[in-house]
């Protein structure tokens, strides 16, 4: 169980000077990596560039004080992209705050409830699924920027967004396009010189030099930004309205189980690069208390970052102090260079997140599990799918369904329900655990059903099947549980109605091998009272000496 304490009050035990000199240089270099990152993804979100840097400074802030991981680094992400997107254009900016704080409440109650460790059991290819679909949709939103093309507002649905572009494309800018390709060169190759300065960062510098000096003809964020604010983040209540949070408890919803998700798979992964273990539902609640303060100071949706997450690490944090310095440097940053940020080309940004996404596509892991079973392929494409043509919400809610009902189906398939009918006639199989060649049963009086596998709803109608098949002179039917590791309450209404057949049928039934969870389910039924004591067995061997010398 994952304890309720900040991993920042556990690592200051055996804090050094040593370790608070690497943390402040990490932090460093992670703010200047989230500064290109947080414009970008709050332009793209729908929102003006400082709530960007609102959210990495102030849920940054919280999520390295607060946190159950030594190196979470948090802020805006790709993954939150498309859902912030939505309900700015269908709810405005106010209610984009209101699903935020309400998003952070629900992740709080999460961590409280200790669900941490329940996030795990999301399956992988709907992880990859929507994460994929997310990249698309991401890369897709850019290209109007890229290109510089003349298309006024756009459709939020993605094939006529794409119909939109083709038939504008005869509007595309070649100026902006060369600055766009310049900029996505540089962030490409800008690694093989030096890591330590972003390429994001490198290309931004160079790009808004260039369309100064040559005075080109490229957008920027002041021409689409007139008034960018260098003023402190402002804390402000929203006007709540019932109705409003109504509408708003799905997209909330969202917004928590990805947020749950994805900080939790950072914490996983960072986990394994440092040999440490991180606390699951501290993280919740941090990440709940991050975008509470991020809505309430004017930010937006917040996440653990991934690519900042590793930044930091590469660079030598261990501490949440590095989280925390990050923070401290994006807030100086808005007050001395904020201004500066009118003379970004916008294809610029957008070649940020086109990196941005082709990162977050997961092709390899995708193309990897078309190799997996059959229903993985279909829980991933489904999930694929539904994230690029409809939306996320339903594309989460569909492929967790679908994963589900697959996966109890795969259950079923592995559960099996093996009939036996005892004479002297029978031979021994091989997997057989009782010698039968001593058996005599001529009538056909003795036989028994051996279950394999999980006794659930999903296995219960091949029961049923072979418990229609009884013979009418049946005396004995051993029923053989050894195999059988839990039962469930469809199990039991089986079972009850067995005891009716053979209370009609006056034939006896013996148990053996039940194991404790099936055991303790009987109990709780009362269905244990339905078998004599006599009638429960620890072998099959003595199961059948007992029936056969009745």
């Amino acid at each position: 169980m994952s304890k309720l304490q900040p991993k920042l009050i556990s690592t200051m035990k055996d804090y050094n000077k040593e370790q608070f000199g690497k943390d402040v240089i990490a932090g460093i270099i992670v703010a200047i990596i989230a500064l290109p990152l947080s414009i970008a993804l709050a332009i793209a979100s729908g929102v003006s560039p400082e709530k960007g840097l609102y959210t990495a400074i102030i849920a940054g802030f919280f999520i390295s004080l607060l946190g159950g991981s030594r190196v979470q680094i948090g802020g805006p992400t790709g993954a939150f992209m498309v859902i912030v997107y939505g309900v700015v254009m269908k709810y405005g900016v106010m209610g984009l705050t209101i699903a935020t704080i309400m998003a952070g409440i629900m992740l709080i109650i999460m961590g409280l409830l200790k669900m941490g460790s329940v996030i795990k059991f999301i399956p992988y290819p709907i992880t990859t699924g929507f994460t994929s679909g997310i990249a698309l949709v991401i890369f897709s939103s850019q290209i109007k920027d890229f290109f510089g093309l003349k298309t006024g507002d756009l459709p939020a649905e993605f094939i006529e967004k794409w119909k939109v572009y083709f038939e504008s494309f005869n509007s595309i800018s070649i100026q902006t396009t060369l600055i766009g390709l310049l900029a996505l060169l540089i962030i490409i190759f800008w690694p093989k010189v030096t890591q330590k300065v972003p390429g994001a960062l490198i290309a931004l510098l160079v790009t808004s030099v260039l369309v100064k000096v040559l005075n080109l003809d490229v957008a920027t964020i002041g021409t689409k930004f007139a008034n960018l604010s260098s003023d402190l983040p402002k804390f402000s209540l929203p006007t709540l309205d019932l109705e409003q949070i109504k509408m708003l408890i799905a997209p909330a919803f969202t917004i928590a189980i990805l947020g749950a998700i994805e900080s939790l798979l950072s914490a996983v992964v960072s986990d394994g690069m440092i040999g440490g273990k991180h606390r699951s539902n501290m993280e919740l609640v941090a990440q709940g208390v991050a975008n509470m303060m991020s809505g309430l100071f004017g930010g937006i949706p917040a996440t653990g970052a991934i690519a900042r997450t590793m930044a930091n690490i590469r660079n030598g944090g261990r501490t949440p102090v590095a989280g925390i310095v990050h923070a401290i440097t994006l807030l100086l940053i808005l007050v001395i260079f904020m201004p500066l940020a009118k003379m970004i080309p916008l294809t610029s940004l957008a070649a940020v997140l086109i990196y941005v996404a082709y990162n977050m596509s997961e092709w390899r892991e995708f193309k990897v599990l078309f190799k997996s079973p059959k229903s993985d392929v279909v829980v991933l494409l489904v999930t694929f799918f539904m994230t690029v043509l409809i939306d996320l919400v339903k594309a989460i809610e569909i492929g967790m369904i679908l994963a589900a009902f697959l996966f109890m189906k795969r259950m079923s398939d592995v559960t099996s329900v093996n009939t036996n009918t005892f004479d002297a006639s029978e031979e021994k199989d091989e997997d057989e655990t009782v010698s039968l060649k001593d058996l005599r049963n001529p009538d056909e009086k003795i036989q028994l059903y051996k279950i394999n596998g999980p006794f659930f709803f999903g296995a219960v109608d091949k029961f049923l099947s072979t418990l229609n098949q009884l013979q009418s002179h049946t005396e004995v039917l051993i029923l053989d549980m050894t195999a059988v590791p839990s039962m469930d309450a469809t199990a039991l209404h089986a079972l009850r109605r067995m005891f009716e057949i053979s209370k009609h049928n006056h034939f006896d039934v013996y148990m053996v091998g039940i194991n404790v969870q099936p055991l303790e389910a009987l109990k709780k039924s009362g269905l244990n009272s339905k078998i004599k004591e006599e009638h429960y067995f620890k072998d099959l061997q003595v199961a059948m000496t007992y029936a056969q010398n009745k």
